[in-house]
């Protein structure tokens, strides 16, 4: 017998009838032959209304105890489960709901923001198997010590992902107020178009981007464990598809699949701090001693013994994140701190980034003929992101989407339902299961790198205006060179800088290249083989922001500079002094060793 998970959010249970809309689609599930786990969220916006009461009661102006704000949120979805439980029964099925501390979800001790240690199934495979209907809170769980936790953000997509994964779950059906995943913000771009598939590794990109239909925590189950995932429109009450987040991706003949916005973000920039071991440690410590998460992290080539590092954090901790950084800055030893929260970041995402070049020059053109200027780049294999100015973001996605032609379906189209159905969620015992879910949200290291092939072109105080990043890399890919890792970072007022890696064997050429530029765009152009990139890729990179710092403070033990910082939701690369970086490799595979997949 199959079985399903069904997560429905607060929108698909915010009154009476779409409580008995859902429970209707969950009894039909069960009547086709399937089991069935209902995962659902408190309704419309009573968890607005309760964060509302507790701060009326706490007058004085001091926050809610962290403890008892969980006591009181886990009381929106217990209310939900309850009413979706006596719908079932009112439509003649069986239903038992269940809070997280009875269906088994252990979690720590972090009252707002937990952490899944363990689920337990007993309970519902004995319910399930005596023919009910189990109907569980989701964003919720219990500690040891028996207090319920509530899980944060997206927190019952993680526990519907989560909960798919531990019962070796035959789908994990996602209902909400969307069709499914579009290839951008249909509210900001009119031609946004529905995908039919999207990879793990693209939602995961594009759902820390701000793509907003699901949480990353719950993509991050999504990839660790291989549960495949549908996203469906819970007022549409047909077998529509939506769209299906598993292994693969809508097609293989193009290189972008998606185009993201984040609005909420502010950049703070680092200047001439000292360019040694330790700077980017103290920096990042300092940040994540605040439990401020920082999101794209760029760092240039230094010159003259100094460095300069821009990275962003969201607009809402930017007091908070200055405040760190300028106490960081006067311990190392001097720097100047300054930050912009008019900013926000657009990017594109793609598993064909990985296998076709020329797509970042093609991002930056379309943008250069909107006349939008870019003040920072980073990339990974299928991403690359860029920061503008935020009264030109929507022009921005816009250009970027269209450039793409993300409207228009793609020529090859997998076909869908066949990789799902070729991909149950299962693992090769019940021991297995429950062994790795002892501590399923813990960050897992997949890699740890070192890449000796590469060679740097570094352009500093590049005139910045539109189009500069275009010219450079449409001009690199006209002799052939395929780029690698791109990282434009803030210079002084009026100039940027731009760095990217290349083959060592086509270091020649793309500086020549770059140096026939300079009398049209500026600056200087050094350029050196002498480099090693080391990269750490893992799920969990993003939702855990210590990975960063770890690295930082593990090469700083080890004496080892860095030279270069780019990061992606999966992966930070360094760039560090080629003779360093067997050293590295060590010093980094010694810092991860308590999770890194063997």
């Amino acid at each position: 017998m199959s079985l399903i998970v069904q997560k429905f959010g607060g929108t698909s249970v915010a009154d009476a009838e779409k409580i008995r809309t859902a429970a209707r689609r969950a009894i039909r599930a069960h009547q086709a032959g399937n089991q069935v786990v209902m995962v659902v969220s408190a309704m419309g916006k009573n968890t607005d209304i309760l964060v509302d009461l507790a701060n009326q009661v706490c007058a004085g102006g001091a926050e809610p105890a962290a403890r008892e704000m969980d006591m009181l949120l886990s009381t929106g979805e217990q209310v939900s489960v309850a009413l979706m439980a006596m719908a079932i029964h009112d439509l003649g099925a069986k239903a038992v709901s269940l809070t997280g501390g009875q269906i088994g979800i252990r979690t720590d001790s972090s009252h707002t923001k937990a952490r899944i240690r363990s689920i337990s199934t007993e309970r519902m495979k004995k319910l399930l198997d005596d023919g009910n209907i189990v109907i569980a809170c989701g964003f919720q769980g219990i500690d040891d010590d028996w207090n319920i936790t509530t899980l944060g953000r997206g927190g019952s997509d993680t526990s519907a992902v989560a909960l798919a994964a531990v019962l070796g779950a035959d789908q994990c059906e996602i209902y909400t107020d969307v069709d499914g995943v579009f290839t951008t913000d249909p509210r900001l771009v009119a031609e946004a178009r529905k995908m039919d598939r999207v990879s793990h590794d693209e939602m995961l990109e594009l759902a820390s981007l701000g793509a907003g239909v699901m949480h990353s925590r719950s993509i991050e189950f999504g990839k660790k464990f291989n549960v495949p995932i549908h996203v469906k429109n819970s007022a549409v009450f047909t077998d529509e598809p939506g769209t299906v987040i598993g292994p693969d991706s809508e097609s293989v003949d193009r290189p972008v699949s998606g185009a993201a916005l984040t609005k909420d973000e502010a950049r703070i920039t680092v200047r001439n701090v000292p360019d040694q071991p330790g700077t980017s440690f103290g920096i990042f410590s300092s940040l994540a001693a605040k439990n401020v998460a920082v999101d794209m992290i760029v760092q240039n080539v230094g010159a003259g013994g100094t460095a300069d590092i821009s990275f962003t954090v969201p607009e809402g901790d930017l007091k908070r994140a200055v405040a760190a950084v300028e106490s960081a800055v006067a311990e190392l030893g001097g720097g100047d701190v300054s930050h912009d929260s008019n900013v926000a970041k657009v990017s594109i995402v793609g598993l064909g980034m990985a296998t076709q070049s020329g797509v970042a020059d093609r991002m930056f053109r379309a943008l250069a003929e909107e006349s939008i200027n870019i003040t920072a780049i980073t990339t990974s294999d299928i991403k690359v992101s860029v920061l503008v100015e935020r009264p030109r973001m929507t022009d921005a996605l816009r250009a970027v989407h269209r450039e793409f032609e993300l409207d228009r379906p793609p020529h090859e189209r997998s076909t869908f339902g066949e990789p799902v159905a070729n991909s149950p969620v299962r693992v090769h015992s019940a021991v297995d299961v429950v062994d790795r879910l002892q501590q399923m949200e813990e960050l897992t290291i997949h890699g740890i790198e070192l890449d000796p092939s590469q060679a740097r072109v570094a352009l500093t105080n590049v005139t910045d205006t539109p189009g500069i990043a275009a010219e450079v890399f449409e001009a690199v890919a006209r002799e052939g060179v395929l780029v690698d890792m791109i990282v434009q970072s803030v210079g002084e007022e009026g100039h940027t800088n731009l760095s990217f890696t290349v083959p060592q064997d086509d270091l020649a050429k793309a500086t020549t290249t770059v140096t026939e530029l300079i009398d049209r765009v500026g600056g200087e152009v050094n350029s050196t083989n002498k480099i090693a990139i080391l990269t750490v890729t893992g799920v969990g990179i993003r939702s855990h922001t210590g990975v960063g710092t770890r690295m930082f403070q593990a090469l700083n033990a080890a004496g080892i500079n860095v030279e270069m910082i780019s990061t992606s939701e999966v992966r930070v690369n360094v760039v560090v002094d080629a003779e360093k970086g067997d050293a590295g490799l060590a010093a980094l595979k010694q810092a991860f060793a308590d999770v890194l997949e063997s």
